[in-house]
C-alpha cells in the first residue's frame, strides 16, 4: 500500500489523468486562504468541514470527482466520505499532483 492508500486513495497519475479525461471536477478541500495561495485551474474550493453540507450540490454536478488538498490527508477524508455517499471520487492528494495535468 502506497502513501495515499493510508488516506483512502492509492490513486496514481494514470487514475488522475483518466478522471480528468472523463471530465472530472476537482474539489480542493483546503481553507479559502490556502486555496488563494495556489490551486488547480478550474477547481472548486469546498472546505473539508463543509463537504457534508455540499453532497447534494456535488451529486447535482453529475461528474466524477478528484479531491485535493495540501498533503493528501484532508482530501483522503473527503474522498472516503463522498464514496460513502455514492459519489465516484478519487483522492488526488496534493493539489500539485493534479495541477500538472490541467492545461
Amino acid at each position: 500500500m502506497g502513501f495515499f492508500g493510508l488516506f483512502g486513495g492509492g490513486n496514481d497519475a494514470a487514475s488522475i489523468e483518466e478522471y480528468l479525461k472523463d471530465g472530472a471536477v476537482v474539489i480542493d478541500v483546503r481553507t479559502v486562504e490556502e486555496f488563494k495561495d495556489g490551486h488547480v485551474k478550474g477547481s472548486k474550493n469546498m472546505v473539508l468541514n463543509a463537504i457534508p453540507s455540499k453532497v447534494a450540490e456535488i451529486k447535482k454536478m453529475n461528474k466524477k470527482v478528484i479531491a485535493v488538498c495540501r498533503s493528501g490527508a484532508r482530501s483522503g477524508q473527503a474522498a472516503s466520505f463522498l464514496k460513502q455517499q455514492g459519489i465516484d471520487v478519487i483522492n488526488g492528494g496534493p493539489w500539485q499532483n493534479v495541477a500538472k495535468f490541467v492545461k
